[in-house]
């Protein structure tokens, strides 16, 4: 591996979480750029199993929060994704690329989560 690859425990703490490996799992199914928005909606989708029309306001800001504190910032710091404030766009990055191989064996292995995530 050269320097610039993503180690296999990075990938792994990144899939620690499950709003995480959502969001990565679209990602991966979409194949560009995602509003804070859509990462929202596919959580409830995928985590919650609640339509965004039936939940509440205090729920869809709680999981906004999670992306903007958490989950976005820890995405961009390992270099998977560009995050464009003002726009509230995710983008991923070349490197992302170096995730996909991992990325659909763990999500396979998620028994919680059906291929392929969708918006």
């Amino acid at each position: 591996m050269n320097e610039s690859s993503i180690e296999f425990d990075a990938v792994l703490d990144l899939c620690r979480d499950r709003h995480r490996r959502i969001a990565l799992a679209v990602f991966e199914e979409e194949q560009r750029s995602l509003t804070v928005n859509d990462l929202t909606k596919t959580i409830l989708k995928y985590n919650h199993q609640t339509p965004v029309t039936e939940v509440s306001e205090e729920a869809l800001t709680e999981i906004r929060v999670s992306l903007y504190r958490v989950h976005i910032p820890k995405l961009e710091s390992v270099g998977v994704i560009e995050y464009d404030p003002e726009r509230q766009h995710a983008e991923p990055t070349e490197r992302f690329d170096q995730l996909r191989p991992y990325l659909s064996a763990i999500i396979d292995l998620d028994p919680t989560l059906e291929e392929p995530v969708t918006l």
